[in-house]
């Protein structure tokens, strides 16, 4: 079987570590030419924790992040070379995507480089803790300004080349967090939910255009891994609580490399009537999202409105037979 990608321009935000880098080098072995992108050089500290609280830690804690923080090293230049180094094309462009015009000089920096954009995947992401009373502004404006702000600025500008060529591929990453259960970070599941509508609506826009959108919900091993779980480490019962940890350690952790495959393939021809999806990697398993559906209505035959009264009556009945809350503990799966 030949390279699936071959003759591909790809841009990958993101791209300088963890899931977005091993989807870099995928793509890269599949032939395609690869933009990497991430926000600029030195970004492995932890954007979670302060001095104080990485203090709290003992010293074979401390030791075991920051060993952890080294293996995840690394910036656009550095997948580029690795690229380059195992005979692919590859070439780095550091901005922030969620600055308007540094994702506009990100698309034309892949066009004057390689001469089209075919592939877009948007891996870029920021991340906070804290519950809707504790979450300050800049924790809020940052982790929004990414998803899906960053990511409507990357495709804004790099859909009117697909459109003219009649195909392009777009991946955005969201998280299971768009689903508001266990992950209570509220900024978190703004920004994860605005990417899934976003992918839905630039999927129906584009589609006539043998343009695919679609979004996947990762769980792998990076640096939001180790956050989570020094975080664990540092807070108090509650706060490992709000946090909204699953039961598994980062050595339990799929590597990033598990989530390459699929979303390579979803760039191929073979996949070109998928788009407007969700998909959930776990290793070497893929799930789909079913589609959001209506599954109770009342309607009131009348030109008048709705009383208290009747809503008392027809409600529990029509709406919310066997119903449970979201918000009940007994519901979070």
């Amino acid at each position: 079987m030949g390279k699936v990608l071959e003759g591909k321009v790809a841009i990958v935000t993101g791209s300088g570590q963890g899931v977005g880098r091993a989807l870099a080098l995928k793509f890269a072995s599949e032939g395609a030419c690869v933009i990497t992108n991430n926000r600029g050089k030195g970004q492995t500290e932890t954007k979670q924790l302060t001095p104080e609280e990485i203090a709290t830690l003992s010293p074979e804690e401390r030791k075991k992040v920051a060993d952890r923080y080294a293996m995840l090293a690394g910036n656009a230049e550095t997948t580029a070379n690795q690229i380059i180094a195992e005979g692919g094309k590859a070439a780095p462009f550091y901005c922030d995507i969620g600055n308007h015009e540094a994702a506009k000089e990100l698309v034309e920096f892949a066009v004057k480089t390689y001469g089209k954009v075919d592939i877009v995947a948007n891996v870029a992401g920021a991340f906070g803790f804290g519950s809707i009373c504790d979450i300050d502004e800049e924790t809020w404006d940052r982790v929004t300004t990414v998803k899906p702000k960053g990511y409507y600025n990357v495709i804004h500008f790099a859909a009117p080349y697909m459109m003219e060529q009649k195909w392009g591929r777009i991946i955005n990453c969201t998280s299971r967090a768009w689903l508001g259960d266990w992950i209570l970070h509220p900024e978190y599941c703004t920004a994860n939910a605005g990417v899934v509508g976003l992918t839905r609506a630039v999927a129906i826009e584009l589609f006539p255009y043998n343009i695919t959108c679609n979004a996947f919900s990762p769980f792998a091993a990076t640096r939001a891994s180790i956050d989570l779980e020094a975080s664990n480490l540092v807070k108090s019962d509650r706060k490992k609580a709000m946090a909204g940890l699953p039961n598994f350690t980062y050595e339990q952790t799929p590597a990033p490399e598990t989530i390459a495959p699929f979303l390579t393939y979803l760039c191929t021809d073979k996949a070109s009537q998928v788009s407007g999806s969700v998909f959930s990697i776990v290793g070497n398993s893929i799930a789909r999202y079913s589609e959001p559906v209506e599954i109770a209505k009342i309607t009131k035959f009348s030109s008048e409105l709705w009383t208290q009264e009747e809503l008392e009556q027809a409600a529990p009945r029509g709406l919310f037979g066997g119903y449970t809350s979201l918000a009940d503990p007994g519901n979070v799966h």
